[in-house]
């Protein structure tokens, strides 16, 4: 697997799709216990039916990057958005890219645009977080269970290089009294680059107010999709309608504008 360097860690990658590909790039941007692999196929299957090309990385302290800073602080977003994202894009000369985020992933392609509202041409998001929910808090103690006691660490370690690293540092500042007030909807209203919110139904780490809060305050279009029997991970729960909304929306961003 490659590596490159993005604000002073090593990173892996890959890219899919054809790389020669004059068509607008796609940058995916993995949950919080994410990893290049465990976007498994779908990005290659996102660039093949639109002809564009795709990155994926895993950001410090997933799958086989370097570790990330523990404790991490309580703007870790903020900072793989507004530090480490525009060296990424930076590095491989990518510019007015497709963002294609999932949970935490989705929070960081949030506020990258609302903060660079002309470097994007359009973002579709997977469950995002705009704001502390009690119940994102519970589900992650419970998961925080499972890893200590049953076969998820097991089944976590085949992405990930360290997977105590990667799940404790995670674990650990979302469950941080004082990450309660962590909120980016202040990001929200300086988007200008049409937005699409997949949100499963039964997702137990988020809910509809997120993606209220999106609508509400967003300064640009936003569509949505509601998936019934839908968890937290669209693309793995419902890949055959996430992967459809996902294509239908860029592809009629990439269509020549009238005059």
């Amino acid at each position: 697997m490659p590596y490159f360097r993005a604000a002073g860690q090593r990173l892996e990658y890959a890219w899919f799709g054809d790389k020669s590909s004059n068509a607008s790039t796609l940058v995916f941007l993995h949950e919080g216990l994410g990893s290049l692999s465990m976007w498994r196929d779908y990005p290659a299957a996102v660039a093949d039916v639109l002809g564009c090309r795709a990155l994926v990385y895993s950001r410090a302290g997933y799958g086989k990057s370097d570790h990330a800073t523990f404790p991490r602080s309580l703007r870790f977003m903020h900072d793989e958005a507004l530090i480490v994202l525009p060296e990424v894009l930076k590095h491989f000369e990518i510019q007015q890219p497709f963002l294609i985020g999932h949970s935490d992933g989705g929070s960081i392609a949030l506020i990258y645009t609302g903060s660079n509202p002309s470097a994007v041409r359009g973002v579709v998001v997977e469950a995002p977080h705009v704001f502390t929910e009690e119940l994102t808090v519970s589900s992650i103690a419970a998961a925080l269970q499972q890893f200590q006691k049953g076969d998820f660490k097991q089944r976590l370690a085949r992405h990930h290089s360290d997977v105590d690293h990667t799940f404790l540092s995670w674990s650990d500042v979302w469950l941080r009294p004082e990450f309660r007030s962590w909120n980016i909807e202040e990001f929200l209203p300086g988007m200008r680059c049409p937005l699409l919110v997949i949100q499963g139904k039964d997702d137990k780490y988020g809910t509809m107010q997120q993606v209220k809060a999106i609508q509400e305050k967003c300064g640009s279009s936003v569509e949505t999709l509601w998936l019934p029997h839908c968890g937290h991970s669209p693309h793995r729960d419902q890949p055959e309608a996430t992967l459809s909304a996902t294509v239908r929306f860029i592809q009629n961003l990439m269509k020549p504008q009238r005059r």
